[in-house]
């Protein structure tokens, strides 16, 4: 009886694939994308900064000076609600000519509207008393939309239309 090999035996089996993925193509384009949004988030993010300061807390330490002192202070804030705008100084909260304590400064229009006009001009009858005076502390209700509260800003730190004049550029964002 003669001895044969098996034809399967005889073939030489070539290694099975085994199934791994190559990735390295896609890691170089993954990374590609990370650095194009990185490089391009921060060059759009400097359009939308706002010159927004947090309140500070506790007292001014000793080391500062008092500098205009017998100056009558102005500590303005400007609260948003449904009912309008409510401006107030240290001491005192604005009200309309002939309106009632509680009644907002410049109130809601007749469609439910802010008046930002209304606003400005009245941030620009106190720059005029106060035109030394930077500062305004802003607040708002939970439920006043983002835009509200954004062209209030504008409404405060300038005045509108085609000759632009800085009134209370120092803004301090506060909570009610």
């Amino acid at each position: 009886m003669a001895f044969h090999y098996s034809r399967r035996k005889l073939k030489v089996r070539e290694e099975e694939e085994s199934g791994e993925l190559n990735i390295v193509p896609y890691l170089d384009i993954l990374m590609n994308l990370i650095i194009f949004m990185l490089l391009s988030i921060t060059g759009l993010a400097t359009f939308g900064i706002l010159n927004v300061n947090a309140p500070a807390y506790g007292a001014p330490s000793a080391g500062m000076t008092q500098e205009g002192a017998d100056e009558p202070k102005l500590t303005l804030s400007v609260l948003i609600s449904k009912k309008g705008h409510f401006v107030s100084s240290e001491n005192t909260v604005l009200t309309q000519e002939g309106g009632a304590a509680d009644a907002p400064t410049i109130p809601v229009l007749a469609d439910g509207a802010y008046d930002f006009k209304a606003l400005n001009a009245k941030m620009v009858e106190i720059k005029a008393a106060f035109p030394k005076e930077t500062k305004v502390i802003v607040g708002a209700d939970s439920d006043i939309p983002y835009e509200a509260l954004t062209l209030t800003l504008d409404a405060i730190r300038e005045t509108q239309g085609p000759q632009r004049r800085i009134l209370f550029p120092d803004v301090t964002l506060g909570a009610i």
